[in-house]
């Protein structure tokens, strides 16, 4: 077999994306629209497709109807429509014999009982086990029936028997009751005659109405000679179904396309979240990186300036103010990278710049200043943010113990406050705000922020006054190891 050309598989390819591309987007479109409207409205729409479908799926185009050719030499079907029931003829009422009497009255004997027969034959009054003796003296024919009325009772008419000795008001009761039977006879009659014409002309509509399903069945069939029957196709009979199975799908991705809206937008909002606070957090560094890279050339600058004057008046303490530098500089250049990087160091390293600092200031201060760094060994292994210590430090020189005449005390400790590290910068300046020199309090917001990225309600700064003077500011971090193993 032959492979079809590179350029129509590769067309065809292409097609089939177009195709699947634009059937996703439209799969997307309708799901979107079944979300945005409310399940009363779902429902509303599916009742009038549903009534809108049943209306017109037998209608074209959705059915027609097309004539085919039939076999001519196949079995014809002949269709014999049945004939209506005659309807019965009413009963004939009994008429009386000619030349017979129509009453026939016998003189019973003292003691004898009374016998009256009516029937088609007659009235036969006469003593009781009489009838044929009376037949023998009246007429043959006459006799015969009053004696067949008299055995047959009521098969042959209406037979009224007396006891021995009944009066004449007897008799005339026992009439009356047999006129009262023979009228209750004759409605019965009438009844049963109504009832089956009534019957019969049902049935005659019936064969009426075979006749003409028999008729329209043959031109249906096409067996009236011309050789075609038409037959009724079309996709109308699959309409319902398929329009029921629109709606249940419909609803399903009603439900679970809101669901998956749902997560997709949760999604989206951390995303942004999480981008938001990266760019915060970019942004915090890159303030305390530009205000480092401002107090750190002054700060150098001026230490520079103090060996060079120590060299010549002091050159003992020039070494040691050289020795410090040489320190601060070797400790706080990986502290400042990792400051950029949005990281975490241990304490220890944090005091380690704190330290060579504290002890350039002490040279340029002399006696004024007086430092203490009171940290357990056991702490010096607790994660803590980078450069937040030296802010602090730089911010109680600066603005409290420098611009202060008779200058003060710093003191930085650490400890284990309700399971959480607790780092205190005191010290006994002029006090928070009190200074000439007083900053716009950038340096502790930039603290804030950073702490609240990178741990959020855990950590918290304090800013208090200090007794008898100056300030205390404290930082309180989860207490962690630099492995990351909680303590």
């Amino acid at each position: 077999m032959n492979a079809p050309p590179p350029g129509r598989t590769a067309d065809w390819h292409a097609r089939w994306q177009q195709f699947s591309s634009a059937a996703l987007r439209a799969f997307h479109a309708y799901a979107n629209w079944l979300v945005g409207i409310s399940w009363r409205r779902f429902v509303v729409l599916a009742l009038i497709l549903v009534i809108v479908v049943g209306i017109v799926h037998d209608k074209p185009p959705f059915t027609w109807t097309i004539t085919e050719k039939v076999d001519a030499g196949g079995p014809r079907v002949v269709i014999v429509p049945p004939r209506p029931p005659r309807p019965p003829k009413a009963p004939a009422a009994p008429a009386a014999t000619p030349g017979k009497p129509p009453i026939q009255i016998v003189t019973p004997g003292k003691g004898e009982g009374v016998e009256i027969s009516i029937g088609k034959e007659g009235v036969y009054i006469g003593p009781k086990g009489a009838a044929a003796s009376a037949a023998e003296a009246a007429t043959a024919p006459a006799a015969a029936s009053a004696s067949a009325a008299a055995a047959s009772g009521a098969e042959a008419g209406v037979h009224i028997t007396l006891p021995p000795g009944a009066t004449s008001e007897a008799v005339r009761a026992a009439v009356e009751e047999a006129k009262q039977q023979i009228a209750d006879s004759i409605k019965e009659a009438r009844e049963q005659a109504e009832q089956a014409r009534q019957d019969a002309v049902q049935a005659q509509q019936d064969a009426v109405q075979a006749q003409q399903d028999a008729a329209e069945t043959i031109r249906e069939l096409g067996r009236d000679g011309g050789g075609t029957r038409r037959v009724r196709v079309g996709i109308g009979d699959l309409m319902m179904q398929f329009t029921l199975l629109w709606i249940a799908a419909s609803a399903v991705i009603k439900y679970t396309y809101k669901g998956r809206m749902q997560a997709e937008v949760k999604a989206a909002q951390a995303t942004e979240t999480a981008e938001a606070e990266s760019l915060k957090r970019q942004v915090v560094e890159a303030r305390m990186a530009a205000m480092q890279a401002q107090v750190e050339p002054h700060f150098l600058f001026n230490t520079l300036a103090s060996i060079d004057y120590l060299i010549q008046t002091d050159p003992a303490r020039a070494s040691v103010m050289q020795k410090n530098l040489i320190a601060l500089l070797r400790a706080s250049m990986p502290t400042m990278r990792e400051a950029s990087d949005g990281g975490v160091r241990d304490l220890g390293r944090e005091l380690a710049v704190i330290r060579p600092y504290v002890e350039i200031l002490k040279v340029r201060m002399e006696e004024r200043l007086h430092a203490e760094i009171a940290v357990p060994d056991g702490l010096l292994s607790a994660e803590f943010p980078p450069m937040m210590i030296q802010t602090l430090v730089e911010n109680a020189i600066k603005h409290g113990l420098e611009p202060k005449p008779e200058g003060g005390s710093l003191r930085v400790a650490a400890e284990i406050v309700h399971g959480k590290l607790q780092v205190t910068v005191a010290d006994t300046g002029l006090g928070f705000g009190k200074a000439p020199t007083a900053g716009t309090g950038v340096g502790l917001a930039n603290i804030r922020e950073r702490l609240q990225l990178l741990y959020g309600p855990r950590a918290t700064l304090t800013v208090a006054a200090n007794q008898p003077s100056g300030t205390v500011v404290t930082i309180t971090v989860p207490y962690k190891t630099i492995e990351g193993t909680p303590t």
